[in-house]
């Protein structure tokens, strides 16, 4: 595969599923900067591994998969090279947002950033209206693993919503 058809399959992408992206990087990044770092390394590894992409599967469940992966990867780094000068505890969750962002949907991002790695991917994916045998696929689960995480993700977020009052 030529870098130019390379190019034009990663613009491509980028185009028909930046909504992906945008998950992904804003459910694993804290702030701005963090955000951008992370959409950039997806990106990167989005590109480096479209000469491997057989079709084997769908483009987004692709494309999760690398998203997910390298967010992992990413946040634990991060997470890693931060606690040397702040604890994670003492970070804000989410930068503020933007003034047109409904607030519920902050709510959500909130919650889903305090989940663990693979709950936050379900979470994301459920959302996308992956089914449970592709959820599993994606994130290398058994789909009934998927079903029991899915179940505790929506009792957790239930609870979180009621505290809200």
């Amino acid at each position: 595969m030529t870098e130019e058809k390379q190019q034009d399959i990663l613009h491509d992408w980028l185009n028909r599923h930046k909504g992906l992206f945008f998950k992904v990087v804003r459910a694993y990044a804290r702030n701005e900067e963090d955000r951008d770092d992370l959409f950039q390394e997806i990106t990167l590894q989005v590109w480096r591994s479209i000469p491997n992409f057989r079709r084997e599967s769908a483009e987004t469940t692709w494309i999760y998969r690398i998203a997910f992966n390298t967010a992992i990867r990413w946040h634990s780094k991060e997470k890693k090279h931060k606690e040397g000068r702040q604890s994670m505890d003492m970070a804000p969750i989410l930068e503020a947002v933007p003034e047109y962002q409904d607030e519920r949907l902050s709510w959500l991002y909130e919650r889903i950033a305090q989940l663990a790695e693979t709950d936050r991917s379900l979470c994301l994916l459920l959302l996308d209206g992956f089914s449970y045998k592709e959820m599993a696929q994606i994130v290398g689960i058994s789909e009934s693993n998927v079903a029991v995480k899915i179940h505790r993700i929506k009792k957790y977020l239930q609870e979180q919503s009621q505290k809200k009052g």
